[in-house]
């Protein structure tokens, strides 16, 4: 029996990159033995075990065959005459195709030392276009490592764009969809996985309505970049950059849906945009089981984002009602979530990436105004019954009223 450190923690510690999970492949052993050894099998469709002590997974060495469609369809061999190598070929990538015995020799029979050198995201094999989970995959490693000068090798692309046209995506669970998504959208540069989708042709499969941006014009006055998928990512950007909350950078990223569906003949301009884009938040969210953290967020971004790029202009009964809508009195953080998205959607765009926007701090002080004033305030004022919310109503209205500054500064 012979066991390897492989995948992410060998690739990371090569890249000095920070990791925490480390994964292990035995060969040469069968299941019986590592249940002797006191191992825990947790895997149902190959042998995985974990160990009795760290709990980290070892999974026996095995083959994998193309026996149906989709990522699940596949005929696994494991057993004590597969090879590392053997093993080893059935990866993804090249960079996650390194072993490491215990005494530190890496193992690396497809170049990924060379890649991560060139900083290159290389297939293994051709039977890379077995599995349609790895185009996912491959756009969530380059949104991870984006930053740091990674490329997507040509031949990877094109297989990738193959795997698009095949109609494969379809078979991918929501379920696995959104892990995936999740991940890059918690990396540093999540709109490079969505740029690498739209670019192979991913998107159009997977999330349709987003992919719909892309060729959409915007007024070159407002959005110098013209283009509404352009803009999208570029929000995404700023998104990243002001909050780790995936929440944020979801609603972000699909603040902006409803100019996909603007009738060709009121382009470039897309008034009522921000309601003919929540059914269509509603139908992404369901169809890949978004989370309602997620979901709730960006509907409400979608919904009230050009209210509060004109915050100065509302009136004090407006301001409250967008108050009393986001529920600001239970969830105060919703407010500062909604105007980190409003902050990206004024800097993505070229040229305003460093952009003041005043109307954060404006909101924010008419908001802590408001929340002053309290139920338990207007009750000790001897105010009973149905009448304690119309005072409640005209008192956080004077508040907000009060503390409105003449101008910003």
């Amino acid at each position: 029996m012979q066991i390897y450190l492989v995948g992410g923690a060998v690739r990371d510690e090569l890249l000095g990159y920070p990791f925490t999970e480390r994964d292990y492949v035995v060969v040469g052993a069968s299941p019986a033995q590592m249940l002797e050894l006191g191992y825990q099998q947790v895997g149902k469709d190959f042998p995985v075990f974990l160990h009795p002590k760290s709990k980290e997974e070892y999974a026996l060495a095995r083959t994998e065959r193309k026996a149906g469609s989709g990522y699940t369809g596949f005929s696994v061999y494991a057993a004590p005459d597969v090879t590392l190598e053997q093993d080893l070929a059935r990866r993804d990538l090249t960079i996650n195709a390194i072993a490491k015995a215990a005494d530190g020799k890496l193992i690396d029979p497809f170049g990924g030392q060379q890649d991560l050198a060139h900083k290159l995201l290389r297939h293994v094999s051709a039977a890379f276009v077995e599995d349609p989970l790895r185009v996912l995959r491959v756009a969530r490693f380059y949104a991870r490592y984006a930053h740091l000068g990674f490329k997507v090798a040509p031949q990877t692309l094109a297989l990738m764009q193959q795997l698009s046209r095949s109609g494969e995506l379809q078979t991918l669970s929501a379920e696995r969809v959104w892990v995936e998504t999740a991940k890059a959208l918690a990396t540093q540069t999540p709109a490079a996985y969505f740029a690498l989708l739209q670019q192979c042709g991913a998107l159009d499969a997977l999330m349709p309505e987003l992919a719909a941006l892309w060729g959409v014009p915007q007024p070159e006055k407002w959005h110098p970049e013209i283009d509404t998928g352009v803009h999208t990512l570029l929000v995404l950007e700023q998104a990243a950059k002001l909050s780790e909350k995936i929440e944020v950078r979801f609603a972000s990223l699909v603040h902006d849906l409803g100019k996909g569906v603007t009738p060709t003949e009121l382009l470039p301009s897309h008034h009522g945009h921000e309601h003919s884009g929540l059914p269509l938040i509603q139908q992404l969210c369901e169809r890949l089981r978004i989370p309602n953290s997620c979901r709730e967020l960006a509907l409400l971004v979608c919904e009230y984002h050009q209210l509060v790029h004109r915050a100065q202009e509302l009136k004090a009964s407006t301001v409250l009602k967008f108050f009393n809508a986001i529920d600001l009195w239970r969830k105060p953080e919703r407010l500062n979530e909604i105007l980190l998205c409003c902050t990206a959607d004024l800097r993505g765009r070229t040229g305003f990436e460093q952009a003041e926007y005043a109307q954060a701090a404006y909101l924010q002080q008419l908001a802590e105004a408001a929340l002053q004033v309290t139920a338990q305030q207007v009750m000790a004022t001897g105010i009973t019954g149905p009448a304690i919310k119309e005072a409640l109503y005209q008192a956080r209205l004077h508040a907000i009223s009060t503390a409105r500054p003449d101008k910003l500064s």
